[in-house]
């Protein structure tokens, strides 16, 4: 570890005990509107910066964040760097990506339910929002729990917290901006599905134990495991996604969301597919900026 130059500004605890921590890579179209948004409510805000070549370092600086950075070698890996490293001194943490906002009723009933909780660790409900516009997609995940009592998953893509303890249910919604634009969307799904498809080519750890009959976290990881097995996969997931999950009343939005949901599940099983047919693993950028001399580097 390398001392920072330069100390920075110090973020002004807000009447949350809650330390939000976010990992990032060139994500200075969402440190603005992510950053107002924790004003007045976070305690302590950390960021890990994955060496970002835009002004993701900058913005965050001149708000305070507490920010380091570090090369990325997974999501699981560079989250628990971030809980077992980072100086979290409030009593309890939140997991947050730059893309997401609390509402304000979510708000309230963090501050409320943690205020003498028996719980270890709290879930709560994510809405997608996608090319601007607010999808009747929801879902239950965990993102707080009390400081110190949380690692996650040792895995490079859809990493998960593990908490030691009871996890209880929040209420209001947390709203996840999903990309400024298509092209953006379609970036990170590339990343993404080639990072999956390297984790499956190479066999690695799953989150936790594949079991059809399991958890829900249990079964997700059955239906990975044997996804390249099913039969009409990619019609499922178009129906579950357009009817199940309801993104048909979001009109055509809707629709594209759920079609292209299916696609990115098609381009991760052809990259699998062109992996084992080749033996040859493609070489993923997970950086372009310089250390930046204002921040520890780790």
């Amino acid at each position: 570890m390398e001392e920072a130059a330069v100390t920075a500004p110090t973020w002004t605890p807000g009447n949350a005990p809650v330390a939000v921590v976010m990992i990032a890579l060139d994500e200075s179209h969402n440190m603005a509107a992510v950053l107002d948004n924790l004003a007045g409510w976070a305690a302590q805000v950390f960021l890990v910066d994955s060496y970002s070549s835009d002004d993701t370092v900058g913005l965050a600086l001149g708000r305070g964040v507490h920010v380091v950075q570090r090369a990325f070698d997974g999501f699981g890996p560079q989250w628990n760097f971030a809980l077992e490293t980072l100086p979290i001194t409030a009593p309890w943490t939140m997991k947050l990506d730059p893309d997401e906002r609390l509402s304000e009723e979510l708000k309230a009933e963090i501050a409320a339910r943690i205020a003498g909780a028996d719980a270890t660790g709290f879930s709560l409900v994510r809405r997608l929002w996608f090319m601007r516009k607010r999808l009747p997609v929801r879902q239950r995940i965990v993102r707080l729990w009390r400081t110190g009592q949380c690692r996650f998953s040792d895995v490079q893509v859809n990493e998960h917290p593990i908490v030691r303890g009871e996890v209880c249910d929040l209420g209001g919604e947390l709203e996840h901006h999903d990309s400024p634009d298509l092209h953006h969307w379609l970036d990170k799904q590339n990343r993404y599905t080639t990072a999956e498809a390297i984790a499956s080519y190479r066999a690695d750890a799953l989150s936790d134990k594949p079991r059809l009959f399991g958890t829900r976290l249990q079964r997700t990881m059955w239906l990975k495991r044997n996804f390249t097995r099913l039969p009409l996969r990619y019609v499922a997931i178009f129906l579950h996604n357009y009817f199940v999950l309801g993104a048909f009343r979001a009109g055509w939005v809707g629709y594209a969301w759920a079609r292209l949901r299916a696609d990115v599940y098609r381009v991760w099983e052809y990259k699998l597919r062109e992996m084992r047919l080749t033996g040859r693993l493609p070489t993923m950028r997970t950086a372009a900026g310089q250390p930046d001399p204002r921040v520890l580097q780790y």
